[in-house]
């Protein structure tokens, strides 16, 4: 089904959740997910009526320490992991599909690099509620960012996609149903088409006035003509800015736009690699250049681009709400009398 062909369905037919975590210190307890989770039923609860697909990157090696981004734990994160992938399965199959534990299995592949090269390809084991609104992904090896957002693509059957990081939290309402009226209807926009619809998270408020923007006239010019409030049927005004980026973190996008353009074959990704870091950088050179539509990037700009939909619950080194008191509490003991200020 076309994102044209899609008007007047329901919005669990027309979107596909994909959740990626990944080693946490806060594992195996499952707190950053229930965030999440309990962010989409407070400002997005349609979210939470889609299907999902939560792809279980996995590490690397394991070391004395950690370094995440680097797929290197250390041996409690690896004793944890498999522990915590248990118990958030548990959690998304009581949150999505309570009445379906059963769960099918099946395989599949993500393919990288050169295809000379037989070590570029991983596998991994699919799990799946009969009725599809369930699905694990689990390799065997890790896929990094990129490419677990692709795997997930693969398996979507939903004309669109909102893609989750498990670090990030909703904090303030997102019209979810006048996002994908506006995606559908602006599909064969050749000037302004909506493939993509990122967040606002701190760093992101005021976007369209700041330095990312007005530093550069070709971007400058093209916020100044492509800015604008967008309205539904129903009357609902979205406002929306040109994003000159592709971000990771949590967006609404297009699936069909996604795999032609961020992953149009296996070379565009490399194992371990971030979109951001890649594909992200790539894109932004291209729109300096006025190249923008291809992307077709937006940023959701409500309150004049002062309202903050995100916020980041710093999965890297977060190690849960016990641990953090226990060490806030350690802190204090002994540097409380000094009159210092504890860290957050």
């Amino acid at each position: 089904m076309s994102p044209a062909q899609a008007s007047n369905q329901p919005i669990a037919s027309l979107l596909t959740v994909i959740i990626t975590t990944s080693p946490t210190p806060s594992a195996p307890s499952t707190e950053l997910i229930s965030t999440i989770l309990s962010s989409f039923r407070t400002y997005c609860s349609a979210l939470l009526s889609c299907r999902v697909i939560v792809v279980f990157d996995t590490y690397d090696r394991v070391a004395s320490h950690a370094r995440l981004k680097k797929g290197q734990v250390t041996v409690d994160g690896a004793k944890t992991f498999d522990l915590y992938k248990e118990n958030v399965k548990e959690l998304i199959l009581n949150e999505f599909s309570p009445n379906d534990s059963i769960l099918n299995q099946g395989q599949g592949k993500a393919e990288f690099g050169h295809s000379a090269v037989e070590a570029n390809i991983v596998l991994f084991s699919t799990r799946q509620t009969a009725d599809k609104r369930v699905t694990f992904v689990e390799p065997l090896k890790r896929l990094g960012f990129g490419l677990a957002v692709r795997s997930a693509l693969r398996l979507a059957e939903t004309p669109f996609i909102w893609v989750q990081q498990h670090d990030w939290a909703l904090v303030s309402d997102i019209p979810l149903e006048p996002l994908l009226e506006i995606m559908r209807e602006a599909e064969s926009d050749e000037r302004a088409p909506v493939k993509y619809i990122c967040f606002p998270s701190i760093r992101l408020l005021s976007y369209a006035v700041s330095a990312h923007v007005v530093q550069f006239p070709v971007l400058k010019d093209l916020t100044a003509s492509l800015k604008r409030n967008f309205e539904t049927t129903s009357g609902t005004t979205i406002p929306l800015t040109p994003m000159f980026f592709w971000h990771d973190k949590p967006h609404l996008a297009s699936t069909k736009h996604y795999l032609t353009r961020v992953f149009p074959t296996r070379l565009a990704m490399l194992r371990g690699a971030f979109i951001e870091d890649t594909i992200g950088q790539r894109a932004r050179n291209q729109m300096k250049e006025g190249n923008w539509s291809k992307w077709a990037t937006w940023l959701y700009y409500p309150g004049r681009g002062q309202e903050l939909c995100l916020r980041h619950l710093r999965g890297r080194t977060w190690e849960g709400a016990e641990r953090e008191s226990e060490k806030k509490a350690l802190w204090i003991a002994r540097n409380g009398e000094q009159g210092n200020i504890p860290p957050n």
